[in-house]
């Protein structure tokens, strides 16, 4: 077994001792390991680090995407949930597959298990995890920013009795808000993804108390307002981004809550 915070200790510096696909391997699990202190520690650390600096050839780093697609089907929510950090790291260091973004797309408005934090788990975050791919394919020039667009859409309107309690709702606008930066999108495109939103809200009488996603949708889009208004970062340390058709985008999402807070 490695010691991956003696590894993560020493500038994450590759072990001589063994092969890299079996390093690999063996991070590989530990990005999917119940406990947090190993899923969430050092290996995620090195792991993020290796793929960065390309450590790990292409071809290997292809392969652990496969694995990470796979593990959306995963029974345990700590393995589906991880998976897409780690097919972020990949899409961020140029590493893309059409069949990553249909296991995600079929995994993420799906998942019902939406806790942000669990006292034995650790870090859950399916939303939020799934946001920062969700940013990553809809910056991907191989990927449709719409499909990412509508995505958020069907995530915002699956039922859940979950709210969201770990600013998740703000990594869900900022994902959208930076795939609304794309310069390829046609005005129709940036704001047509409001409308099953405001087809399946606007539909429904508003009961008290709220229900959660309702909850959940309100409070994400009236962030990416904001966003829409002022620009998205595209990291902490950049200026911000303005969103493309960012007028027309602030126009639907006002009239899409208009709509549903007067009923």
């Amino acid at each position: 077994m490695i010691d991956w915070k003696s590894v993560e200790a020493a500038d994450c510096a590759v072990p001589a001792d063994r092969p890299m696909d079996d390093l690999v391997r063996e991070l590989s699990r530990a990005l999917g390991d119940p406990d947090p202190l190993v899923r969430d520690g050092a290996p995620y650390t090195v792991l993020a680090t290796w793929i960065a600096r390309r450590v790990i050839e292409k071809p290997r780093r292809l392969e652990l995407g496969d694995e990470m697609a796979a593990r959306f089907t995963d029974p345990r929510i700590e393995a589906r949930t991880f998976a897409p950090l780690v097919l972020d790291m990949l899409v961020g260091a140029g590493d893309f597959k059409a069949s990553w973004v249909d296991a995600f797309a079929r995994w993420y408005p799906a998942e019902q298990d939406l806790r942000g934090y669990d006292e034995t788990l650790g870090w859950l975050h399916a939303v939020a995890h799934g946001a920062d791919l969700l940013a990553g394919f809809g910056l991907h020039p191989e990927a449709e920013p719409v499909r990412m667009l509508d995505l958020a859409a069907a995530r915002l309107t699956a039922p859940t009795d979950h709210v969201y309690d770990q600013l998740e709702d703000d990594r869900l606008a900022r994902a959208i808000a930076r795939v609304l930066t794309r310069t390829d999108l046609s005005e129709a495109d940036a704001v047509g993804w409001l409308d099953p939103i405001a087809d399946r809200f606007g539909a429904d009488r508003i009961s008290t108390p709220v229900p959660a996603h309702l909850s959940n949708c309100l409070r994400t889009l009236r962030l990416l307002y904001i966003l829409a208004d002022r620009g998205v970062r595209p990291a902490s340390e950049l200026p911000p981004e303005p969103l493309h058709h960012g007028h027309a985008v602030k126009s639907g999402i006002a009239t899409v809550l208009d709509g549903i807070v007067r009923r």
